[in-house]
């Protein structure tokens, strides 16, 4: 099997699985993801094969749609790449990749480090932030019937693993918790650059929209 009929089974395959995915984690979500990859590893000496299929497996299976199991990703990529005889070193770069991509609250749990998780993890991150990202976020409060915004409830930083994962805050205190913070965490030079344009983006927003809160426009 060529690289090109692999990467083709993997987009037909992700499809499939993410096909009745919640908005913001669903296949566009992948396909966005997947291209910022390509944009940012233009720039990189990477493994491009590699690049490539942790953009596409890496939410196959977000642990917050799966009772916060965080094995069942890992496990269903492993599984569709050795059916489709995929080498032990690809596969289990891409699983390092998937297992040490997710924000997870802030909290530095990486136990892998390669130019190519660099690269996923700053595609995967772009696209938490910006237009797109504000739209995901709302969208999933949605889906999490959060409030919109509560002003007498503020955004608790540093929290731990745990209690980022079982937070029920409002949607607006996200920005804070991980949107705003993502700038400064991102990667590679291509993903700091267009971050930095994105997180200008949302902090316009957020004077928007605090200034119609308080009826001032």
């Amino acid at each position: 099997m060529t690289n090109s009929d692999l990467i083709n089974n993997t987009i037909l395959f992700v499809k499939q699985k993410l096909e009745n995915a919640e908005g913001g984690h669903d296949w566009f979500h992948i396909e966005r993801v997947y291209k910022n990859t390509l944009l940012i590893a233009d720039g990189e000496v990477c493994d491009a094969n590699v690049v490539k299929l942790g953009a596409l497996l890496h939410d196959i299976a977000d642990s917050k749609f799966h009772d916060g199991d965080e094995t069942v990703g890992p496990k269903m990529a492993r599984e569709f790449l050795e059916s489709n005889k995929v080498d032990q070193a690809t596969i289990q770069h891409v699983i390092n990749i998937i297992e040490n991509i997710s924000f997870k609250g802030g909290n530095s749990e990486k136990t892998f480090c390669s130019i190519e998780l660099d690269i996923v993890q700053d595609a995967d991150r772009l696209d938490a932030i910006g237009a797109i990202g504000i739209a995901r976020t709302f969208n999933y409060g949605g889906f999490k019937n959060r409030p919109i915004y509560n002003p007498n409830i503020a955004p608790k930083l540093h929290m731990s693993k745990e209690e980022y994962k079982n937070s029920q805050a409002p949607t607006l205190n996200h920005f804070y918790e991980k949107l705003l913070l993502l700038k400064d965490k991102m990667n590679t030079e291509t993903g700091k650059q267009i971050a930095k344009e994105r997180h200008h983006y949302m902090e316009g927003f957020l004077s928007r929209f605090y200034a119609e809160w308080d009826g001032e426009k």
